[in-house]
């Protein structure tokens, strides 16, 4: 295969043909001339052909020398152009940022605080896909995806997005009538509980405080969803006891649909991170960072 040539000799050659001169050539570039004449020396011999004629008085191009000067002047300036197209996008918040989320995270925290983008950044592109489960953003080209912050992948760099996730034990007055209120956690297991599920099959254990300390229980019971708001739904059609985040249900709890229990027991989980594989971010992706952060910038 052949060798591509010396990109920077050509430039090189390009100058020196455009100036006439070795010496102006040599000052432009910053190299002295005796360097500048070596350069197209060893440029004419590996292209096997003459390019330039030199007299004590003049610099003149063969007509090799002609055609090389009007390819290179072509080819550096198309360079150019496209180097200037790159900056606007340096420089200017445009393109699609790709997030991965939970629908809970798209519903509560993304759709509200970047509905701005309509008016604020018409050119940027914004794609929420929810997923119940975790995915690998680099491996699935997402730019970005949202976790609780302690189940971030090491080696992405996180940004708060929210608050911590205050959770409630939540059921309908008509399930508390039939199956008590619960006083202890030990009560829960008098109560049919709404699971939540991982992707890979396992059961969310519902975190909550005891005499100052952190215990876990598994729910048992009929219904098994991997989604939080289905849970709710659950919860709102009596099927038990769901543990879910509490402005999910704010509404339900305001008017009595659901009622709070276990108050003193529930727990907040991590908040919300944004999180993505480097720190040379897109402008537009830059734009969601700091449009999502949290607590935001006064």
């Amino acid at each position: 295969m052949k060798s591509r040539e010396n990109y920077n000799d050509l430039h090189v050659f390009m100058l020196v043909a455009r100036e006439g001169s070795f010496t102006r050539a040599a000052a432009r570039l910053g190299l002295v001339q005796s360097g500048i004449s070596r350069t197209i020396r060893d440029l004419e011999a590996r292209l096997g052909v003459q390019l330039l004629v030199r007299t004590t008085r003049r610099l003149s191009l063969t007509p090799a020398g002609e055609q090389l000067y009007r390819t290179t002047q072509s080819s550096f300036q198309s360079l150019d152009a496209g180097l200037a197209t790159l900056a606007h996008f340096r420089d200017t918040p445009s393109g699609t940022v790709r997030i991965n989320a939970s629908q809970y995270a798209i519903d509560k925290i993304l759709l509200p605080k970047l509905a701005s983008f309509r008016q604020r950044y018409p050119d940027i592109r914004l794609e929420l896909i929810s997923e119940s489960r975790f995915v690998n953003i680099i491996d699935e080209r997402y730019d970005a995806g949202v976790r609780p912050g302690d189940e971030v992948d090491e080696g992405m760099v996180a940004v708060r997005i929210a608050p911590d996730m205050a959770m409630v034990v939540v059921a309908t007055p008509e399930h508390l009538l039939q199956y008590g209120f619960p006083q202890t956690l030990a009560d829960l297991a008098l109560h049919p509980c709404i699971a939540y599920q991982f992707a890979d099959g396992s059961l969310y254990q519902w975190e909550l405080w005891d005499e100052g300390k952190l215990v876990k229980h598994k729910p048992q019971g009929q219904w098994v969803f991997s989604d939080s708001y289905m849970e709710a739904a659950a919860a709102r059609a009596g099927l038990g006891l769901a543990y879910v985040p509490e402005d999910l249900v704010a509404e339900d709890l305001g008017r009595g649909n659901l009622i709070q229990v276990l108050q003193n027991f529930s727990h907040s989980l991590d908040g919300q991170h944004l999180y993505y594989p480097h720190r040379n971010v897109s402008p537009a992706l830059r734009m969601v960072i700091e449009t999502l952060r949290w607590p935001p910038a006064m």
